[in-house]
């Protein structure tokens, strides 16, 4: 017994790109990567000692963590609608 799965082999898929990130999206989450979200820790870093926030240190370093992750993501995408524009 085999599964069969109901594909439409009609679909054109040749103008769709090999990247998932559309430009728009690139370019907000590039944005957020590069400047609002390090501003924001460099933010939550200085004003957590002279506040008294106790979570300001790891805080910070998650907010950092997400931009380097959102930095990897876009940048895999940008590699790859370099790669696939040279073809």
């Amino acid at each position: 017994m085999t599964d069969q799965t109901n594909v439409d082999d009609t679909a054109d898929t040749s103008d769709v790109p090999d990247w998932l990130i559309h430009s728009r999206v690139y370019d907000i989450l590039k944005w957020v990567a590069l400047i609002v979200l390090p501003a924001l820790a460099t933010l939550v870093q200085a004003l957590g000692p002279v506040w008294g926030w106790t979570w300001a240190d790891p805080a910070a370093t998650s907010i950092t963590a997400v931009a380097l992750a959102v930095g990897v993501i876009i940048g895999a995408s940008h590699l790859k609608a370099i790669t696939a524009r040279k073809s």
